[in-house]
């Protein structure tokens, strides 16, 4: 008995001290390559090369209704993310696909506490570059650094669109790995109810039916929890990684309506 739980004590050091390996996934590459695929999306990087925080069109959109700035989820690189410029564009909107500290050929290493300070900075540097409004798009584990931003109160906000977002990073660890007593263990606990308590902006939310990543309790948690004006699009037989993301599909259009307050939410 004693030998299997100084293995299980065990086994709970390695996961705490490992545990960022197990949330983060990003694809790293050289700045030369970052450039190259830019160049190979027609996409630039923004501000600067030197000192990147994103991608944007080479493009400058002409009839632009505000900027939408995407934080994507945990895996891959922002480079993945071209749909949302084929979609938002098209309704008049500029977007910056963000990326985050650690990632693709950004320097750093990914955190609660980095994503979200950088994140601040670079929705600054937006309002700076393009001036309002200033829209926030959350993706998975996005939306944890979209609702920190909103939280800090620097940047002002128009709306916020969270796709399979979650109340916590601690209460989705603790659905996966309750065994490993996740909730008390982990780190970056990206606490999005607690983040959005005093938000009073329009609020956007997109469900996969069947998400196996982050079960929808915790997104509907999230959504329940919301004082401002809210509505839910739910995508019947999607998971977490087969969300409908065609770029003339209604619902683009239908959200950003809403976030941009032209449309009524319910609660």
């Amino acid at each position: 008995m004693p030998s299997i739980l100084l293995t299980y004590l065990l086994l709970l050091l390695i996961v705490f001290l490992c545990q960022r390996k197990m949330i983060y996934f990003p694809d790293t590459y050289s700045i030369e390559h970052q450039q190259q695929l830019a160049d190979q999306a027609n996409l630039k990087l923004w501000p600067s090369t030197d000192d990147y925080r994103g991608l944007v069109a080479k493009t400058a959109n002409t009839t632009n209704k505000g900027t939408v700035i995407v934080f994507h989820g945990n895996a891959g690189s922002a480079t993945d993310r071209t749909y949302y410029l084929d979609a938002l564009e098209n309704l008049g909107y500029r977007v910056v696909l963000a990326e985050y500290p650690g990632y693709a050929a950004r320097n750093g290493a990914p955190s609660e506490a980095a994503l979200i300070a950088d994140g601040i900075q670079t929705a600054k540097q937006a309002l700076n570059d393009f001036g309002e409004p200033v829209f926030l798009w959350g993706e998975s584990l996005g939306s944890g650094v979209a609702c920190g931003i909103v939280q800090s109160g620097q940047v002002p906000v128009k709306g916020i669109i969270l796709i399979t977002p979650f109340d916590s990073m601690a209460a989705v660890a603790q659905h996966h790995y309750w065994f490993f007593l996740a909730k008390w263990l982990i780190k970056d606990k990206f606490d999005n109810i607690k983040n959005l308590k005093d938000y009073s902006g329009n609020t956007a939310m997109l469900l996969a039916e069947q998400d196996e990543v982050i079960p929808n309790k915790h997104s509907l948690k999230l959504f329940e929890s919301l004082r401002q004006p809210k509505k839910i699009w739910s995508f019947k037989g999607a998971n977490h990684n087969t969300l409908p993301l065609g770029e003339a599909l209604p619902w683009w259009q239908e959200v950003m309506q809403f976030v941009s307050g032209q449309s009524g939410g319910h609660p």
